[in-house]
């Protein structure tokens, strides 16, 4: 196992936004929380962190190296320039699945715009950097309303990942936005650990201890 001084970890947190026009986008709740505090718990086990966030209202963690974004493509981008040095990768960001394929270079006037957006899909920025890992041990998340643990174990398994955290959002206490939280981290090998209900960063503490006897 490396020495925790050695061990880099890429991070990525928050929403993304997607721009109908230089005024209106699509995005999600994310606030960041989760993938700020597994920042923090990195930091106090002595890892290295390079922290890439989409637009949160958070202080970044002292300590980290910090890389704003705000579009699923920019965040692509800087997860892909990262992810060859990295030794952990901790997907926590909730990344926009679609963009408009047109964006409008001006504010469209209310009684002018179309009520037809056409969409197209945005990059699978942890199935495309997972394909190409060779020592890093990569981790997802998948913040799902319903049947979170079938779905978790397909994504798991689909896009090469060593592990995946199952949350289940839309719950009192859990999820977006949320203090505390409750999930489940479940292995490659098909073992899980329900973690909490806990706050964030109590969870994320126990994440970073139990992913870290799977980096080497």
């Amino acid at each position: 196992m490396s020495n925790a001084s050695s061990i880099r970890c890429l991070i990525t947190a928050g929403p993304t936004r997607e721009f109908i026009d230089p005024v209106r986008f699509i995005s999600n709740p994310s606030t960041g929380k989760m993938g700020f505090a597994l920042a923090e718990a990195a930091l106090q086990a002595g890892w290295n962190v390079d922290l890439i966030a989409g637009p949160v209202a958070m202080e970044e963690p002292d300590g980290a190296i910090f890389y704003p974004v705000i579009t699923a493509e920019e965040m692509f981008h800087q997860v892909d320039a990262l992810f060859d040095a990295c030794d952990v990768l901790i997907m926590t960001a909730a990344v926009s699945d679609f963009r408009p394929v047109h964006p409008l270079a001006r504010k469209e006037k209310k009684g002018e715009a179309s009520m037809t957006i056409e969409f197209e899909r945005t990059t699978d920025i942890l199935m495309t950097v997972a394909q190409r890992k060779l020592h890093q041990t990569v981790v997802g998340f998948a913040a799902e309303t319903h049947d979170v643990i079938r779905y978790a174990r397909e994504k798991l398994e689909s896009k090469n990942l060593d592990f995946i955290v199952a949350n289940q959002v839309g719950q009192p206490g859990a999820g977006f936005a949320a203090e505390s939280n409750e999930v489940t981290l479940i292995a490659a090998d098909g073992s899980s650990v329900k973690l909490g209900p806990a706050s964030k960063a109590a969870i994320a503490g126990e994440l970073i201890a139990l992913v870290t006897p799977q980096v080497s």
